[in-house]
């Protein structure tokens, strides 16, 4: 059965095609505006084209070019965030924004795409390290002191529409076909059901910011020892929304199907020891990791399915999110809030 995304600029973004410069062609540009010279290695991106830059001397970038299909002013939603952050928390582990010759730190090209230079930030990829709860609570309170960098923080293209934000996963229903197995794909509607009755609504009683909004494995870097977080990447989906779905969403990565509750604890009492948790949020964030593991789900194998030769990508995180979805879906609701309330007193140092 064919699906289809309701007409809106974020759908038309997912599925326009990336841009497909060579290596040479991403070098002139680096150092003709940046007067940066080296080697070039391609990196993997959802939308953009993006390459690790090594100069002669060992210094090492990350250059963007934007997808043609993004706003100008999305992109420069997420470079200004950077700068924003590199003032307010100088010493969180961010890549910084590299100005080019004439002092610009966003170049435009005919296209229609914009061309950046971050810093590369050292570190190992956190889904290539192994799992234990002192990780898990660096994820959660590395994810709080971002946010708290980022209070206040205001931007024109800041309430862009981002089919990824929880807020937005009713839109969701038109690319329910798109989950193959019916049993998943029936659990998916009951928990969109769920969420359109009593989540939604209540989201716009809780604190709103500009968030990461994705703080998935592949965008952390830990120490060698892998004991904390010490890197995090991709900006691509910074929004405005609910404070508490920042968390949501780095919490949904991390849960273990076999006791999701207990390592879903140790990314939220992370998070709490750092900026605790309102009433509202704390009774919230169950519904809300597993909207955010739903998201991941459909998303998933709606992109897989409209653009296969990109699956291997657009399904990484999907075993995962499934996984912790039909865990925390067998487990009694209100059981589980109160279990989890618990577990976070008790993860929380």
């Amino acid at each position: 059965m064919s699906c289809s995304m309701p007409h809106s600029s974020a759908g038309e973004r997912m599925t326009a095609e990336q841009p497909r410069l060579t290596a040479e062609e991403a070098g002139a540009l680096a150092h003709g505006y940046f007067g940066l010279t080296g080697t070039l290695a391609p990196l993997t991106s959802e939308r953009d084209q993006n390459f690790r830059l090594t100069t002669p001397q060992g210094q090492t970038y990350v250059l963007k070019i934007a997808n043609a299909a993004e706003p100008a002013e999305v992109t420069n939603f997420q470079t200004e965030a950077l700068a924003h952050v590199a003032r307010t928390a100088p010493d969180l582990p961010v890549p910084r924004v590299v100005a080019a010759r004439d002092g610009r730190v966003e170049i435009a090209l005919p296209s229609g795409s914009i061309v950046r230079i971050l810093t590369w930030v050292e570190g190992t990829p956190l889904h290539l390290a192994p799992r234990s709860a002192a990780l898990r609570r660096s994820v959660g309170g590395m994810a709080a002191r971002l946010t708290r960098a980022l209070e206040g923080f205001r931007h024109p293209a800041e309430d862009h529409e981002l089919i990824w934000d929880i807020r937005n996963a009713g839109r969701l229903r038109p690319l329910l076909p798109s989950v193959p197995e019916m049993p998943l794909r029936a659990a998916c509607e009951a928990a969109l059901d769920r969420f359109d009755a009593e989540v939604a609504p209540a989201l716009a009683r809780l604190p709103w910011q500009v968030v990461h909004a994705d703080f998935n494995p592949h965008n952390l870097l830990t120490d060698p020892g892998a004991t904390r977080i010490t890197g995090i990447l991709d900006f691509g989906d910074m929004v405005r929304t609910a404070r508490v779905c920042d968390l949501a969403v780095a919490a949904s990565y991390q849960a273990d199907p076999a006791g999701p509750l207990a390592t879903m604890a140790d990314v939220i009492g992370g998070w709490h020891s750092v900026l605790p948790l309102l009433e509202g949020e704390e009774t919230m964030v169950l519904d809300l990791v597993a909207m955010r593991m739903v998201t991941t789900i459909v998303l998933s194998n709606w992109r897989a399915a409209r653009q296969p030769e990109h699956a291997g990508y657009f399904l990484r995180n999907l075993p995962v999110s499934r996984a912790g979805f039909e865990a925390l879906s067998a487990l009694d609701r209100d059981a589980a809030r109160a279990q989890l309330s618990a577990l976070i007193r008790k993860a929380a140092p």
